[in-house]
């Protein structure tokens, strides 16, 4: 009975979500991944829903700190105004280096955010997913560009390769990258 509780509560945090019943997939991820070419700003160009990003001109920006850990500066334009979010990101096993963890609050475990492919000058292809108890998980994937727009075919190929990954797109929206001002 407790663990109906526990997704009635869980409700409202993953209605703006992609869940599905049962755990998460285990992707095959980037091989040979290279940080220091993946580094800098990568534009959001599609995405499956997520509570926590809702503007227009969404983009990352990431940068190696003194520590060794990665900077993650996540901006977006809402509601009239520029609101930027500063994460940290990890590699916990140096041998799978494109499987990263992210934590935007030092009280969250880092999430999975795993770079499916990466070509590191036009497209980048990440995905993310959590566990609720093993009964049901939360999918985020991203198709990002080094620009603000990625032609049609190369958005295409992107959402096959998530897709031969079972990964499952229904809800995948393209990202309102118009009248954004770059810095």
């Amino acid at each position: 009975m407790s663990a109906v509780y526990l997704l009635l509560l869980l409700f409202p945090l993953v209605s703006a979500q992609t869940y599905h019943w049962g755990p998460c997939p285990t992707p095959k991820v980037q091989p040979n991944f290279n940080l220091q070419q993946y580094l800098g700003r990568w534009y959001e160009i599609a995405k499956l829903p997520a509570s926590f990003e809702r503007g227009k001109c969404i983009e990352a920006n990431y940068n190696v700190r003194k520590d060794g850990t990665i900077q993650v500066l996540n901006s977006q334009f809402y509601k009239d105004k520029v609101r930027v979010a500063e994460g940290t990101a990890v590699i916990p096993d140096l041998r799978e280096p494109a499987q990263l963890g992210v934590s935007f609050s030092y009280f969250t475990p880092y999430a999975p955010y795993w770079i499916l492919s990466t070509d590191y000058t036009s497209t980048s292809v990440v995905y993310s997913c959590t566990n609720i108890l093993y009964i049901f998980h939360i999918d985020y994937a991203w198709i990002l560009g080094r620009s603000r727009f990625l032609p049609p075919e190369t958005v295409s190929y992107a959402k096959e390769l998530l897709m031969n990954e079972g990964i499952d797109l229904f809800r995948m929206k393209a990202t309102d990258q118009s009248g954004c001002k770059d810095n």
